[in-house]
Protein backbone atom coordinates (compact mmCIF):
# COMPACT_ATOMS: atom_id res chain seq x y z
CA UNK A 1 0.00 0.00 0.00
CA UNK A 2 1.36 3.39 -0.98
CA UNK A 3 1.52 6.17 1.61
CA UNK A 4 -1.01 8.20 -0.38
CA UNK A 5 -3.53 5.33 -0.25
CA UNK A 6 -3.99 5.57 3.52
CA UNK A 7 -7.62 6.44 4.37
CA UNK A 8 -6.77 9.46 6.53
CA UNK A 9 -4.59 10.99 3.83
CA UNK A 10 -7.26 10.29 1.24
CA UNK A 11 -9.83 12.04 3.42
CA UNK A 12 -7.54 15.05 3.86
CA UNK A 13 -6.95 15.22 0.09
CA UNK A 14 -10.71 15.09 -0.51
CA UNK A 15 -11.21 17.88 2.01
CA UNK A 16 -8.52 19.99 0.31
CA UNK A 17 -10.17 19.46 -3.08
CA UNK A 18 -13.51 20.47 -1.59
CA UNK A 19 -12.01 23.67 -0.18
CA UNK A 20 -10.43 24.48 -3.57
CA UNK A 21 -13.73 23.96 -5.37
CA UNK A 22 -15.62 25.96 -2.74
CA UNK A 23 -13.19 28.86 -3.14
CA UNK A 24 -13.89 28.84 -6.89
CA UNK A 25 -17.66 28.88 -6.28
CA UNK A 26 -17.38 31.70 -3.72
CA UNK A 27 -15.20 33.74 -6.10
CA UNK A 28 -17.81 33.19 -8.82
CA UNK A 29 -20.49 34.50 -6.45
CA UNK A 30 -18.46 37.65 -5.75
CA UNK A 31 -17.68 38.23 -9.42
CA UNK A 32 -21.40 38.01 -10.25
CA UNK A 33 -22.51 40.36 -7.46
CA UNK A 34 -23.92 42.83 -10.02
CA UNK A 35 -25.39 40.29 -12.45
CA UNK A 36 -29.20 40.53 -12.57
CA UNK A 37 -31.09 37.47 -11.29
CA UNK A 38 -27.89 35.76 -10.08
CA UNK A 39 -28.35 33.50 -7.06
CA UNK A 40 -25.25 32.71 -4.95
CA UNK A 41 -24.19 29.09 -4.65
CA UNK A 42 -22.25 27.13 -2.07
CA UNK A 43 -21.08 23.55 -1.78
CA UNK A 44 -22.27 20.91 0.64
CA UNK A 45 -19.40 19.81 2.84
CA UNK A 46 -18.38 16.18 2.34
CA UNK A 47 -18.89 13.77 5.21
CA UNK A 48 -16.60 10.87 6.08
CA UNK A 49 -17.09 7.52 7.76
CA UNK A 50 -14.96 6.26 10.65
CA UNK A 51 -12.28 4.98 8.24
CA UNK A 52 -11.89 8.34 6.51
CA UNK A 53 -13.71 7.32 3.33
CA UNK A 54 -16.16 9.86 1.87
CA UNK A 55 -19.79 8.96 2.53
CA UNK A 56 -21.76 8.84 -0.70
CA UNK A 57 -19.00 7.66 -3.01
CA UNK A 58 -15.56 8.67 -4.10
CA UNK A 59 -14.71 12.33 -4.54
CA UNK A 60 -11.24 11.90 -5.97
CA UNK A 61 -11.47 14.00 -9.11
CA UNK A 62 -13.09 17.26 -10.02
CA UNK A 63 -15.57 17.24 -12.89
CA UNK A 64 -15.48 19.34 -16.03
CA UNK A 65 -17.85 22.27 -15.63
CA UNK A 66 -20.54 23.43 -18.07
CA UNK A 67 -20.48 27.21 -18.04
CA UNK A 68 -23.25 27.58 -20.60
CA UNK A 69 -26.34 25.57 -21.49
CA UNK A 70 -25.04 25.46 -25.09
CA UNK A 71 -21.89 23.55 -24.09
CA UNK A 72 -21.76 19.80 -24.57
CA UNK A 73 -21.73 17.84 -21.30
CA UNK A 74 -18.76 15.61 -20.57
CA UNK A 75 -19.66 12.00 -21.23
CA UNK A 76 -19.88 9.91 -18.09
CA UNK A 77 -18.55 12.67 -15.84
CA UNK A 78 -20.43 12.55 -12.55
CA UNK A 79 -21.08 15.63 -10.47
CA UNK A 80 -18.65 15.15 -7.56
CA UNK A 81 -19.78 18.02 -5.38
CA UNK A 82 -23.37 18.85 -4.54
CA UNK A 83 -24.33 22.50 -4.79
CA UNK A 84 -26.05 23.96 -1.76
CA UNK A 85 -28.65 26.46 -2.92
CA UNK A 86 -31.28 28.39 -1.05
CA UNK A 87 -29.81 28.60 2.47
CA UNK A 88 -29.31 32.36 2.31
CA UNK A 89 -31.00 34.48 4.92
CA UNK A 90 -30.71 37.83 3.17
CA UNK A 91 -32.88 39.81 0.81
CA UNK A 92 -32.80 39.75 -2.97
CA UNK A 93 -32.15 43.14 -4.56
CA UNK A 94 -34.65 44.64 -7.02
CA UNK A 95 -32.58 43.42 -10.00
CA UNK A 96 -33.00 39.86 -8.71
CA UNK A 97 -29.41 39.48 -7.51
CA UNK A 98 -29.13 37.78 -4.11
CA UNK A 99 -25.35 38.02 -3.53
CA UNK A 100 -24.36 39.53 -0.18
CA UNK A 101 -20.70 40.52 -0.57
CA UNK A 102 -20.04 40.63 3.17
CA UNK A 103 -21.35 37.09 3.64
CA UNK A 104 -19.39 35.79 0.63
CA UNK A 105 -16.15 37.36 1.86
CA UNK A 106 -16.68 35.90 5.36
CA UNK A 107 -17.23 32.45 3.83
CA UNK A 108 -14.15 32.89 1.65
CA UNK A 109 -12.00 33.87 4.62
CA UNK A 110 -13.25 30.94 6.71
CA UNK A 111 -12.68 28.61 3.77
CA UNK A 112 -9.10 29.85 3.38
CA UNK A 113 -8.36 29.26 7.09
CA UNK A 114 -9.89 25.77 6.97
CA UNK A 115 -7.84 24.94 3.86
CA UNK A 116 -4.66 26.06 5.63
CA UNK A 117 -5.51 23.83 8.60
CA UNK A 118 -6.14 20.80 6.38
CA UNK A 119 -2.92 21.29 4.39
CA UNK A 120 -1.00 21.60 7.66
CA UNK A 121 -2.54 18.36 8.94
CA UNK A 122 -1.74 16.63 5.65
CA UNK A 123 1.90 17.70 5.58
CA UNK A 124 2.43 16.85 9.26
CA UNK A 125 0.81 13.44 8.78
CA UNK A 126 3.13 12.71 5.87
CA UNK A 127 6.08 13.83 7.96
CA UNK A 128 5.12 11.53 10.83
CA UNK A 129 4.68 8.56 8.51
CA UNK A 130 8.03 9.21 6.81
CA UNK A 131 9.72 9.46 10.22
CA UNK A 132 8.08 6.21 11.33
CA UNK A 133 9.34 4.28 8.31
CA UNK A 134 12.79 5.90 8.44
CA UNK A 135 12.66 7.88 5.18
CA UNK A 136 13.47 11.18 6.82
Amino acid sequence: MAINDLPILSALRTKMQWHQERQRVLAENVSNSDTPNFKPRDLVEPTFDRNGAPVGGSMGTLPMMRTSAGHVAASGAPENFDHDRGKSAFMTRPAGNAVNLEEQMMKSSANQMDYAAVTSLYSRSLGLIKTAIGKR
